[in-house]
C-alpha cells in the first residue's frame, strides 16, 4: 500500500504545480483539460456521462472499489471516445483500485469525486496537495473538522474547487432568480427561512453478509469505522439506485445532509453567510420525530427544518417583512405575486453567472475566477447539516460560534464535530 509520503513524493514528480497548471490552462484555453473521476457508482456515473459529452475535456483515468464499475466506466469512456481511437488520437483511460494510485496518474488536470460522503475528505485533501483541481459531491463532508481542513489545503494549493451544489447553477434558474430578488429587498427583511428535507442519521443497525467477489470492503469502509459488508450500504455490481448508506451517521448525514446540503445552501447564499452561520441550534421538544428544529441567526432570521405553516410549503420558503418566495427545482412563486412579476432593474446585484454546474468549474480552472460553490461555501453549507444532526442527537439548545467553528460552554458537543479516521487514514 502506497504511504503518505511515496505517494506525494510520486504525485509531486508526475504533475505540475497548482500555479503552472492554472497558467497553462488559461494560455490554452482551447486544448482538453485531462481529469480523473473517483467513485463510479449512480452519481460518478452521472458526471462522468456529463463530461464524456464535451468536447473541451478527455477523461484519462477512473477509480472504483468495485471492479463492476470500473470495467464499465471504461467500456462508457472507449464507446464514447471510439471515434478518436481509431484515429490514434485516444490512448485509452487507465482504472484503478485506489484512488491514490489515480492522483499519481501523469498529466492529470483535474478530478471528479462522487464517492459516499465519508470518502470526500482524504481524496479532496490529497487531490489539493497533488495539484489538481477538484470537483467533489455534496454534502461535502462527513463532520465540521474534515471541511476546515478540505478549505484550507485548497488555499495552500490554489487549485480551483467546486462544490456539486448543482441548485445554484441548474433547475431553470429558480434558485438564482429568488436569491437575486432577495438581495434586492423584494421580501424585506428576512424573517423565518423554511426547508423542506427529511430526517437526521442514524447509527448503521444493518446485518452482515458475504461480501462479492470484485469488491474491495476495507477500502469501501476506509477511514470509518470498519463493520460487515450490506449490499444497502455498497450494492453489487451495477446498479442504478443511490444507495442507503446516506442514512447512516457513520458514513453520509441522513435526508437532513443529503438533500439538505442542496437547499440549506440557498438559504446560506440569500441570507450572505456563506462564510458564518447560525448562533444557536434549537431542536424541538420532541427531537425523536426528526423535524423542527431550528437554526437563529445573528442577523434575526429564524430557519426551520422541515416544518411548514398553511399551503406554503416548498424546497425553499423565504419569509420577510414585505413578501414571501418559494422556491423548488420546479418552479418559483411568491405572495404577494407582484414581487416576482416586476424585473429587477439593471444595476442590480446578480449572483455569478452560471447555467451549468460542470462548465463554471471548467471555466474557473481556464480563468482563475471562482466557481458558484468554492470550497469555503461548500464546507459552511455541510456544517449546518451536521449541526441539525448534532442538535437532533443531543436535543437540546446548543451556542454556536461560526468564527471559531465550535460550540460555546460545551465539550460534550464539540466531541461531535470530529472523528478519528481509521488505520492508515490517521496520517493524512
Amino acid at each position: 500500500m502506497t504511504t503518505r509520503r511515496t505517494f506525494l513524493k510520486t504525485a509531486a514528480a508526475a504533475s505540475l504545480s497548482p500555479l503552472l497548471l492554472r497558467s497553462t490552462a488559461c494560455a490554452a484555453a482551447s486544448e482538453r483539460l485531462t481529469l480523473g473521476f473517483i467513485g463510479v457508482g449512480k452519481m460518478g456515473r452521472g458526471h462522468l456521462d456529463g463530461f464524456l459529452g464535451r468536447k473541451d475535456v478527455e477523461v484519462v483515468a477512473v477509480s472504483d472499489v468495485v471492479k463492476e464499475r470500473l470495467d464499465d466506466a471504461v467500456a462508457r469512456v472507449e464507446k464514447r471516445y471510439a471515434d478518436r481511437k481509431a484515429s490514434g488520437s485516444f490512448r485509452g483511460v487507465k482504472a484503478y483500485g485506489d484512488f491514490r494510485e489515480l492522483l499519481a496518474h501523469g498529466g492529470l488536470d483535474g478530478v471528479v469525486i462522487a464517492t459516499p460522503d465519508h470518502w470526500h475528505a482524504i481524496p479532496c485533501i490529497l487531490a489539493a496537495q497533488a495539484g489538481k483541481h477538484i470537483y467533489c459531491e455534496k454534502p461535502l463532508t462527513n463532520n465540521v473538522a474534515e471541511g476546515r481542513r478540505i478549505v484550507d489545503e485548497v488555499a495552500n494549493a490554489k487549485v480551483v474547487f467546486q462544490t456539486g451544489s448543482q441548485q445554484r447553477s441548474e433547475f431553470g434558474g429558480h434558485f438564482r432568480k429568488a436569491v437575486e430578488y432577495i438581495w434586492n429587498g423584494r421580501i424585506g427583511k428576512i424573517k423565518t427561512i423554511r426547508i423542506g428535507v427529511g430526517g437526521p442519521a442514524k447509527p448503521c443497525d444493518l446485518p452482515g453478509q458475504e461480501v462479492p467477489a470484485g469488491t474491495n470492503w476495507e477500502m469501501w469502509c476506509g477511514p470509518a469505522p470498519l463493520r460487515e459488508y450490506n449490499e444497502v450500504l455498497c450494492p453489487k455490481g451495477i446498479h442504478d439506485h443511490f444507495p442507503a448508506w446516506r442514512s447512516y451517521q457513520e458514513y453520509g448525514g441522513g435526508a437532513i445532509a443529503d438533500m439538505g446540503a442542496h437547499h440549506f445552501d440557498i438559504a446560506q447564499w440569500a441570507m450572505e453567510t456563506d462564510r458564518s452561520g447560525p448562533a444557536e441550534i434549537i431542536p424541538p421538544e420532541k427531537p425523536q420525530d426528526g423535524r423542527g428544529l431550528k437554526y437563529v441567526y445573528a442577523n434575526g432570521a429564524t430557519m426551520i427544518h422541515d416544518e411548514f405553516e398553511g399551503d406554503l410549503k416548498g424546497d425553499c420558503v423565504f419569509e420577510g417583512t414585505d413578501g414571501i418566495i418559494v422556491v423548488s427545482r420546479g418552479g418559483i412563486s411568491s405572495k404577494p405575486e407582484s414581487i416576482l412579476k416586476e424585473p429587477l432593474a439593471d444595476n442590480s446585484r446578480r449572483v455569478i453567472d452560471s447555467n451549468n454546474h460542470h462548465a463554471n468549474w471548467l471555466a474557473a480552472i481556464r480563468t482563475g475566477k471562482e466557481t458558484i460553490c468554492r470550497a469555503e461555501v461548500g464546507h459552511r453549507s455541510a456544517t449546518i447539516c451536521h449541526l441539525g444532526n448534532i442538535g437532533y442527537r443531543l436535543g437540546r439548545k446548543l451556542k454556536w460560534d461560526a468564527s471559531k467553528e465550535d460550540f460555546v460552554g460545551d465539550a460534550e458537543a464539540s466531541k461531535e464535530l470530529s472523528r478519528e479516521a481509521r488505520g492508515e487514514w490517521k496520517k493524512v
